[in-house]
């Protein structure tokens, strides 16, 4: 897998080519967004910071893409690390923006949420968080304009855009949260419902978003059995690394670890 990291600042975007056939990253301030790249164009999942655009742009670029190419962009849920560029993208190109149903008022408004936990209280008491989330604000976390959606999907439904991605709906950290399976490449985008870093504990690992995020956490817990007999191999998630030891073994991981983190000796 080549990766290219502008040198100095982590907070940086890394570009990430051939995470799997025809699909690429971007990671930008411990945050990840994607490009689906077939021959009829380019989805976008998901859209980071305002600043991330550019280093989108320049992935496309080495492929062989311009900007026009791209078809869709399909959010994985609306909290604002993951609507980042997305106004600016429909702004300035056009681009079709795509979410759940129960995820539009939040895509268009991406800070009106509460999260079970306090997010300040929680991540005082997790300070290897701190560098992370401090990495998210210079990124622009704090300057997400939100985006009204032009399509609106559900649970099963097979996205007539380039990869043509297969909804599958895992509420919890939100409403609307999907992860999108892309069969034929055996990768499943898992969005925030399976991430392997955590932003509000910098635990790495499969695992759930903490409480200091999340709506529901015994929802978000109940719809991994959904992500269990999906097929993928290859799960990439919102925040944290690609986990290449296949979807079901990444969901038993998730599980061990809510159950360690209720072990107080753990």
């Amino acid at each position: 897998m080549r990766s290219t990291r502008q040198a100095g600042e982590r907070r940086r975007p890394v570009l990430r080519f051939d995470l799997a056939q025809g699909v690429h990253g971007v990671e930008h301030a411990h945050t990840n967004c994607y490009v689906v790249d077939e021959p009829d164009g380019v989805t976008l999942v998901d859209a980071c910071f305002p600043s991330t655009g550019a280093a989108v742009v320049e992935l496309l670029a080495t492929l062989g893409r311009r900007p026009a190419d791209i078809r869709a962009l399909i959010l994985t849920h609306g909290h604002f690390d993951h609507v980042g560029f997305a106004r600016g993208l429909k702004v300035s190109l056009g681009t079709p923006i795509w979410v759940h149903g129960a995820d539009r008022t939040l895509a268009a408004h991406p800070y009106r949420y509460r999260p079970e936990r306090n997010r300040v209280v929680f991540t005082l008491g997790h300070g290897r968080s701190l560098p992370i989330l401090g990495g998210m604000v210079l990124a622009g976390a704090l300057a997400v304009r939100g985006v009204e959606a032009d399509e609106l999907f559900g649970d099963g439904d097979v996205l007539e855009v380039p990869g043509r991605p297969r909804v599958i709906h895992t509420p919890g950290h939100t409403a609307g949260q999907c992860a999108l399976l892309l069969p034929d490449r055996g990768v499943l985008l898992s969005g925030d419902a399976l991430v392997t870093l955590d932003p509000y504990t910098g635990r790495r690992g499969p695992r759930l978003v903490a409480p200091a995020a999340t709506a529901d956490s015994d929802l978000a817990l109940a719809s991994l059995g959904r992500l269990v007999d999906c097929g993928a191999r290859i799960v990439l998630p919102g925040h944290g690394a690609a986990w290449r030891g296949g979807a079901e073994a990444a969901v038993v991981a998730a599980r061990r670890a809510v159950v360690d983190a209720a072990d107080p000796g753990s």
